[in-house]
């Protein structure tokens, strides 16, 4: 049974949509944002709206590819794709954009994106580890500060920060212990309605509207968890999915194992869990804060990406998962590259069967996954409850 909030969460993409036009026109500031490394709390602090910008559907990809090259990550092209057509509203009323060096894909991408755009990319160190990488980030987010004071002609107080910062905390904690309802066995929601809910809350342009609503979901739920309904039987097959972000376009593997008789029941990528794990200090400077918890966001960009591995084995023994899907776009080299030592730690160190799949935005090879995928689950079953 599907929770009846998911209906107005489904429609917020929709009334967003509106609201960030009258927003704009009103004279408010929008800043966009394609990443989890983007730290939110200095653009609302410069009295700014917030919002994720598109980038996960195969409709602009052919017209990116007009100028990207083909083989290169759909996530980046569809971005581009959105940004050139004018297609993402998000992208359309945003006043500056927020990048970031987190491969070199996206780097060149955004060379020709700041064309259209006022831009600040954020210069990421490639390890969390070290003192020269703390502070090299410490002074990004200096810089970040400094420049939208300019763009917006506003003071970035310390104190407009720390309120900032606990209202996306406010955000962050809602947001896990919606995730954290799936641990039960069984779980109530289904990975897609998830998936939906923690993406979809990226354009919300009112963050304690959209707070209010993912604790009214929560309080459905576990309503409908007192009554006994669930998403799915106690038998079913228990998945952790990693890897690449997804949204809403580009679900298709998550929809595959969900219409197998699946239980997707935690999303470790940066459109699921990753970052919402670690909550920002309220106790420190702000800024260094701010720093600390985006620079420990274990993305496969940095190397060695042992966070990842850890936040894998957490989730794979809190949801009692009976395997994990890696999933990685074609060309994200950092990702596929990666898969090798996550596969090696989830067969050899917790000892549960994986499987990687590499795919693009396209429906072309959906039947072609279907059969891979249910090969993998009916392998798992034999091994979980024979």
């Amino acid at each position: 049974m599907k929770p009846k909030l998911m209906e107005q969460i489904e429609a917020l993409r929709g009334i967003n949509a509106v609201k960030v036009k009258e927003a704009s026109e009103a004279g408010k500031k929008i800043v966009g944002t394609y990443c989890i490394f983007s730290p939110q709390e200095i653009a609302l602090a410069a009295d700014a709206i917030t919002v994720s910008l598109c980038g996960t559907k195969q409709e602009p990809i052919e017209d990116a590819e007009r100028e990207l090259p083909r083989n290169l990550c759909p996530l980046i092209k569809s971005s581009y794709g959105f940004a050139i057509t004018d297609k993402c509203p998000y992208f359309h009323f945003s006043d500056v954009l927020i990048a970031e060096t987190t491969c070199d894909g996206k780097k060149k991408m955004y060379e020709l994106m700041s064309k259209l755009k006022p831009m600040y990319i954020m210069n990421l160190p490639q390890t969390a580890q070290g003192e020269d990488a703390f502070e090299l980030w410490k002074k990004e987010m200096i810089h970040l500060r400094n420049y939208l004071e300019e763009q917006f002609n506003v003071e970035i107080t310390d104190e407009k920060l720390r309120s900032a910062i606990k209202l996306m905390n406010r955000e962050r904690k809602a947001m896990k212990k919606l995730h954290h309802l799936n641990a039960h066995k069984p779980a109530p929601m289904t990975g897609t309605d998830m998936m939906l809910s923690q993406w979809i809350k990226g354009f919300n342009i009112d963050k304690e509207s959209g707070i209010e609503l993912i604790e009214g979901l929560i309080v459905e739920v576990e309503e409908l968890m007192e009554k006994g309904i669930y998403a799915f039987d106690e038998n079913a097959v228990r998945i952790l999915l990693t890897g690449c972000p997804i949204g809403n376009g580009s679900e298709k593997v998550l929809k595959i194992l969900e219409e197998s008789g699946t239980s997707v029941v935690a999303l470790e990528n940066c459109s699921g869990y990753k970052g919402l794990d670690t909550l920002v200090d309220e106790q420190k400077d702000p800024i260094e804060a701010l720093a600390e918890k985006y620079l420990s966001t274990p993305c496969s960009c940095m190397t060695p990406n042992n966070g990842r591995l850890d936040l894998i084995e957490r989730l794979s023994e809190e949801y009692k998962v009976d395997g994990v899907v890696d999933l990685t776009w074609q060309a994200c080299h950092t990702y596929n590259i990666e898969s090798f030592t996550v596969k090696n730690f989830v067969k050899e160190k917790l000892n549960l069967p994986f499987i990687q799949i590499e795919t693009d935005y396209s429906d072309s090879d959906i039947e072609q996954l279907r059969v891979r995928i249910e090969a993998f689950l009916e392998t798992i079953g034999k091994t979980a409850y024979n």
